[in-house]
């Protein structure tokens, strides 16, 4: 027989499947897995096991407005930060606008072309300010990059001709311009030499899908469109919940002219495995060829976890001696900090119990707990749009009846529609757009934020299709002739009494590269 992958791997560290003995205290953790909250991590760290998917490459290119949409905890933070860092390294200029930037921005106006103008002139001056910034740090501090000094040295003199103060006078208040007066600066020849990349994140704090948020996050995506088109050295990146696109994209029709530039940030469950394996091998101080690896089927670099996880699953009924990364992947709902959160709470148990590496049991006292936090966090993203959602969620339970059928979360089209309209007649929904609320609506709201997804079977495999994916599979027209199940994440939430069964239940995902 011929040597496996896993003995290959055993052999080339010195016959151990494992570099040392772990021991998961917090700080262990941290730099294994990472931070749940990818953006909050240092820098450092965050290039060092960062995946570069094709939405990096789409987020690096050269084109004047991207807006990066995507569920929470998909990474849009994270990849701007890594995209920053990258801009500062290879001589551009970076600049991040964050929610305390626009804090003071008055966009109370009812006039939406006023609103605009209002964001054109407050983006322009906080760039121009965080510019002023970069110009006092390259001059009155130690600044290692020759040519960009020269250019901030250059950029000072530009700057004081049109503001009319000296450089001296502008390092301790705030430039007042206006939009237009901006625009003038930024068509000078100097600025044609580098490019200013403004980076916008997290300006979507705070939203509650009222009509008024709606104009104000509309007149600011008009906003950047304008100076974007009229500054071709100037880019923008601005990343927005999916949730805050769809309420702005289908209420204003002005937005039809942004719907080109946006980038869905999404991961397949094979890309999350390597960036796992990706955090893991970093954590030991070795390398990998992610390419390489993204090409490969699953059960061929499976072996990479051994240095972190047991082996196989001991569990029972579909779960039984499965590989733990089908185990992994089938809990995650193709979010990068499903699986963080989910793997730093099993590190947590494993340090509680002793271990070494994370064991079968160290996963299953999780469960319950993970499963909670996924339908508290549901709840949290998408109140905002069906208040009423996480009485939604947990009145999607299963039956009596449908726990004695032996598959009490797997629904045809028809039998998610009886469940629902029996759900309605014992609740009240609302829509917060006003909508009308029907048992087809609500299937096609549970499809979206990814609480139940459609799934097929091929040639006896399972795969489950997500919303970002194909958004059309479910609709009031066609019927394709999907199931519907309620995603694994969730099981352990809505079957507190009965968490044994799941594993009878539950079929565990079958992956394979770039599903």
């Amino acid at each position: 027989m011929g040597v496996t992958f896993r003995e290959k791997r055993v052999q080339k560290h010195g016959g151990k499947n494992k570099s040392t003995k772990i021991e998961f205290n917090e700080d262990t953790i941290r730099a294994i897995f990472g931070h749940e909250a990818a953006e909050d991590e240092t820098i450092e760290r965050l290039k060092s096991y960062y995946l570069k998917t094709s939405v990096y490459n789409s987020m690096k290119s050269n084109v004047p407005l991207l807006v990066l949409v995507g569920h929470k905890g998909v990474g849009k933070s994270a990849l701007l930060k890594v995209l920053s860092s990258e801009d500062a390294d290879d001589g551009r200029v970076a600049v991040n606008v964050q929610p305390n930037d626009i804090v003071n921005l008055d966009i109370s106006s009812d006039n939406f072309l006023e609103k605009i103008e209002t964001w054109k002139d407050g983006l322009a001056n906080i760039i121009i300010n965080k510019l002023l910034v970069y110009l006092n740090s390259a001059l009155f501090e130690k600044q290692e990059d020759i040519p960009l000094k020269k250019w901030m040295e250059r950029f000072g003199e530009l700057l004081t001709s049109v503001v009319g103060k000296k450089l001296s006078d502008l390092q301790n208040e705030k430039i007042t311009l206006s939009s237009s007066d901006f625009t003038i600066l930024f068509k000078n020849a100097l600025f044609s030499e580098k490019q200013i990349v403004v980076y916008l994140d997290d300006l979507d704090r705070g939203w509650e899908n009222t009509k008024n948020d709606v104009k104000n996050l509309s007149a600011m995506l008009n906003a950047i469109r304008d100076l974007s088109r009229d500054m071709k050295n100037l880019r923008f990146r601005l990343a927005l919940r999916s949730d805050v696109y769809y309420a702005v994209r289908t209420s204003d029709e002005t937005t039809d002219k942004i719907d080109g530039s946006v980038i869905w940030q999404s991961w397949s469950n094979h890309e999350i495995l390597v960036m796992l394996i990706k955090r893991i091998e970093t954590y030991f101080g070795r390398t990998i060829d992610e390419n390489d690896l993204l090409k490969k089927h699953q059960q061929n670099i499976a072996y990479y976890l051994d240095s972190v996880f047991e082996q196989r699953f001991q569990g029972n009924g579909h779960w039984e001696n499965a590989p733990m990364y089908r185990v992994l992947m089938s809990l995650i709902r193709k979010r990068p900090r499903d699986l963080v959160k989910l793997c730093t709470l099993a590190a947590r148990r494993a340090y509680i119990n002793g271990h070494n590496s994370i064991l079968t049991s160290d996963l299953k006292s999780v469960f319950n707990n993970y499963s909670n936090d996924r339908l508290t966090d549901t709840s949290t993203e998408y109140k905002s749009e069906l208040p009423q959602v996480q009485e939604l969620l947990l009145k999607m339970k299963p039956s009596q009846k449908e726990l004695q059928s032996g598959t009490p979360c797997l629904f045809t089209r028809e039998q998610l529609i009886k469940k629902l309209d029996n759900v309605l007649s014992m609740s009240h929904f609302t829509f917060k757009d006003g909508k009308p609320v029907t048992p087809h609506n609500l299937a096609a709201f549970l499809f979206k934020i990814n609480f139940v997804t459609a799934r097929k079977e091929y040639n006896g495999k399972i795969f489950r299709v997500y919303y970002d994916e194909n958004q059309y599979i479910y609709n009031d027209f066609t019927d394709f002739g999907y199931s519907y199940e309620i995603h694994p994440a969730y099981r352990w939430a809505l079957q507190p009494t009965s968490t044994n069964d799941i594993f009878k239940q539950v079929e565990l995902l079958d992956t394979a590269p770039n599903r």
